[in-house]
């Protein structure tokens, strides 16, 4: 089977620099690494392609043999006996060191890491996320056990770990690669005891409901988070908590509609003020307002109040209200009501009619043209 492409292994152009290399290396490597795919051998192969790719790319002279010659150029001994992909040339250590330092624990001995973050979702009215408000909440989380002040032993002795002596990583061997993991003994944090606290259970921490306040700015919107730092899970011992993110979503609301920093609402008028015009009051999340509507205003006309929408967040001045008048059509009408729009009605007869409903006009006209075009 022919090889690929080196470049196209790694997704990069022909002109690369020696940084977008290295990025793409580390993108592929990190994809297709056999102990992200345990038992893929299709993943292993390829692993092994974009390595011997970036050994060649990444030495100046290997790449500019390739350049000139393709795969052509490490056949045969071609190029001095250390010039094939595989054998010296790219500082390989490095590079696992950057990438697989945060997965199997490389790039030396690291301490137990902190505590988890925890998140929790906040619903609010609408009202409430535009003018901000304090709010109480309850969580399940782990704090510090109080008995051993988190250090799992039960009279406060610690002892350095025989088995990670005190660096909380153990090292060991897989194939070509030298990995690092959280050591077995003492859980990543470098010390042990003999007698576990009963209340914890040796582990350091306890599950406990905690109460907190939280403050929450004017004009946050659904997606927002808001940080609380070390308020989330408890780490091992001495190390320090997570963070606690709050994530606000905004309930529906039964008159306006939220689109950033603007409102939108509908607002019903009868025939009567939309044909003669009229003033009408509007309301608005600081009061109300009046929008004076135009005689002869059709359904769904859109009319904007300034500054009348939501300060948000990160805007330093607040959005619009837009205003879409909807048209009513007129119910549980009484017999005398009845017969002022039968007379009404009466008077759209004849081309006369055209004048008063121009909408309606241009529709029959549409719908006669269709049909003398389907019947021609």
């Amino acid at each position: 089977m022919s090889k690929r492409d080196y470049y196209e292994v790694l997704g990069v152009g022909r002109n690369a620099t020696e940084d977008e290399l290295k990025k793409a290396y580390r993108r592929c490597a990190m994809k297709h690494h056999p102990d992200r795919n345990p038992g893929d051998a299709a993943a292993e192969a390829a692993f092994k392609e974009c390595k011997e790719a970036y050994e060649v790319l990444s030495d100046g002279g290997k790449r500019r043999m390739y350049d000139q010659h393709g795969h052509a150029a490490f056949e045969h001994g071609m190029g001095g006996g250390n010039a094939g992909p595989g054998f010296g040339g790219a500082d390989m250590g490095d590079i696992f060191g950057d990438i697989f330092g945060n997965i199997f624990g490389g790039g030396g001995p690291r301490g137990p890491r902190r505590g988890a973050d925890i998140g929790y979702v906040m619903e609010l009215d609408l009202e409430e996320a535009v003018a901000g408000v304090e709010r109480r909440i309850e969580l399940p989380t782990l704090v510090e056990c109080e008995p051993c002040k988190g250090s799992g032993s039960e009279d406060g002795t610690l002892e350095t770990c025989d088995t990670c002596q005190g660096h909380g990583q153990v090292r060991f061997q897989r194939g070509i690669f030298s990995m690092q993991q959280p050591c077995p003994s003492c859980h990543g944090r470098g010390k042990t005891f003999r007698t576990p606290c009963p209340a914890c259970r040796g582990n350091g921490r306890v599950e406990e409901e905690k109460v907190l306040q939280v403050k929450v700015p004017a004009g946050v919107d659904t997606g927002d988070r808001i940080r609380l730092s070390g308020e989330g899970e408890a780490g091992p011992s001495g190390t320090q908590p997570g963070d606690l993110y709050v994530e606000v979503r905004v309930r529906e609301h039964a008159i306006f509609q939220r689109d950033g920093d603007d409102l939108h609402c509908e607002v019903p008028i009868r025939i009567s003020q939309a044909a003669l015009g009229d003033t009408v009051r509007v309301p608005t999340l600081g009061g109300e307002a009046e929008i004076r509507i135009p005689a002869e205003t059709q359904t769904g006309k859109v009319f904007r109040l300034r500054d009348k929408g939501v300060k948000s967040v990160r805007s330093r001045a607040p959005g619009d209200l837009y205003c879409k008048v909807v048209v009513e059509t007129p119910v549980n009408l009484t017999a005398e009501q009845r017969e002022l729009l039968d007379r009404f009605e009466a008077t759209f007869v004849g081309d006369g009619a055209r004048r008063h409903s121009p909408k309606s006009s241009t529709f029959v006209d549409g719908v006669k043209g269709f049909w003398e075009r389907m019947t021609s």
